[in-house]
């Protein structure tokens, strides 16, 4: 039996299972796809956000506030890139300076340190390429970027190598209260735990259901992106927004921590909890708003577009409660859930604690994991070195990123492992450049089929159906 079991391998569960590792616990960590971070959290606008935004005195205020500032300590212990670079909310008109000075004071409210608005000129010094029609602008100095599958991977690794364990491919179907837990059962398989924390994402008000837990409702709200070639990314330095609605905080234009720039996202609340089609409509709204922001969009240097569904709960807030005895959800975490993610999973201990879970420390945890994209950042001399041990760090696979044999091998065998290409993608970066995996696809199969031992039909791009090739050719090359 484990102490605790953990539904769901997003950024909540990742940073909840990493808090939890930290004690003497048997940890594990159930996800219904292939791998780790594929639901909301694998498609967001990947901000740490300064806390402005929510409502003061709600759970999304305060957590965001105190997640932002924990985030650089966990980022740099993980190995995962942290940039704060700031934000910007820029404002039109006379209306919308009226919303910048209501955001402000709900900032000053919430925690957030160094606001303040700037007039036209000082915004042309520090973003030039704004469009002339921007009047002024709230600017918020805590604000920040990331790469929030991998902080997700990282969390979830960081938390394997300190004795969590992990199930994929485990979609719960049942959960039934035992004298000692709970029996949590998938079509194939079966867990009993102790504690039981939801953190389904779109799907945490169905997992709540299960146990009779009827007070709320999580629906999805579609977000579509534009996402730019790195020759785009410094058209601007800050993350810049549009002055919020009741629907989010509008089309954003931000540059990414690996150097492209990134424009989106709409937001069009849905019922299906499983479309993640763009729209030509979508595209088309993420196109005249960024425009508006800036005075020049290079668009000709288009790279991919995408779409992501947020779990938007029906109380307006973060949901964590406990419903029932040694049962905590932790639903409906929508923006800013990225960003209070690290104070999110110490809220969750904490009342893990109050039901009775003894917090006993482990003596062997280790906080620390290494970048995965260690080669990649080395020097000449240090790659050279890598080389001569490795030759597999000596043969380029992805040419648009720079990706090599040796750090997809790495990414497969390190916790928690790729199974498919888009595992390797999330982790390498190998097939996100210009060619999108025209060129390194096959390689990389290749390499999957070989380390998983698994004939090269059975590998996918993001597991379950989603086969690559069928059959081969008669002369054996695949397709």
């Amino acid at each position: 039996m484990y102490d605790i079991a953990i539904i769901g391998a997003g950024i909540i569960g990742g940073m909840t299972a990493r808090a939890l590792s930290k004690y003497n616990l048997k940890i594990c960590i159930l996800e219904r796809e292939n791998d780790v971070a594929m639901g909301a959290t694998k498609a967001n606008s990947a901000i740490v956000h300064a806390g402005f935004d929510a409502k003061e005195g709600s759970l999304k205020a305060r957590l965001n506030v105190q997640g932002s500032k924990m985030m650089p300590t966990i980022c740099k212990e993980l190995g995962v890139k942290y940039k704060n670079n700031g934000s910007l909310v820029i404002g039109f008109d006379n209306e919308d300076r009226d919303t910048l000075n209501e955001l402000l004071k709900r900032g000053i409210k919430n925690g957030v340190e160094g606001l303040r608005i700037i007039g036209k000129q000082e915004l042309k010094q520090i973003e030039p390429n704004l469009s002339n029609d921007v009047l002024c602008a709230l600017y918020a100095p805590t604000g920040a970027i990331i790469c929030p599958y991998d902080l997700t991977i990282a969390a979830i690794g960081n938390a394997m190598d300190n004795g969590a364990e992990l199930k994929r491919n485990f979609a719960v179907e049942s959960i039934d209260e035992t004298s000692n837990g709970y029996t949590i059962k998938s079509l194939n398989d079966s867990v009993e735990a102790r504690f039981v924390i939801n953190c389904a994402g779109i799907y945490s008000d169905k997992i709540a259901k299960l146990i009779g837990d009827n007070s709320f409702d999580v629906h999805a709200r579609r977000g579509e992106y534009i996402l730019l070639d790195k020759e785009c990314g410094d058209m601007v330095a800050h993350t810049i927004f549009r002055t919020p609605t009741k629907m989010g905080k509008g089309i954003l234009v931000s540059p990414t921590v690996d150097g492209n720039l990134l424009l989106g996202p709409t937001s069009v609340d849905i019922i299906e909890k499983e479309n993640k089609a763009t729209t030509q409509d979508g595209i088309n709204e993420v196109i005249k708003k960024a425009k508006e922001n800036l005075s020049a969009l290079p668009l000709a240097k288009t790279i991919t577009s995408f779409c992501g569904l947020r779990a938007v709960g029906s109380i307006g807030d973060f949901i964590i409660n406990s419903p029932k005895k040694h049962f905590i959800n932790a639903a409906g975490i929508e923006s800013p859930g990225l960003s209070a993610s690290p104070a999110i999973a110490e809220y969750i201990v904490e009342l893990l604690s109050k039901q009775g879970l003894k917090l006993v420390e482990n003596q062997n945890y280790n906080p620390i994991r290494t970048s995965s994209h260690t080669f990649f950042e080395a020097s000449i001399e240090e790659k050279n070195q890598m080389i001569k041990k490795n030759s597999a760090y000596g043969r380029i696979v992805c040419r648009c990123e720079g990706i090599t044999e040796g750090e997809i091998i790495d990414a497969i065998h390190r916790n928690p492992g790729a199974r498919d290409l888009d595992g390797i993608k999330r982790r390498t970066r190998a097939q996100m450049g210009r060619c999108q995996g025209g060129f390194c696809g096959v390689y990389i199969t290749e390499i999957l089929s070989r380390e998983l031992e698994i004939s090269f039909e059975k590998v996918t791009k993001f597991g379950g159906q989603s086969v690559i090739n069928v059959a081969k050719t008669k002369g054996g090359t695949p397709q």
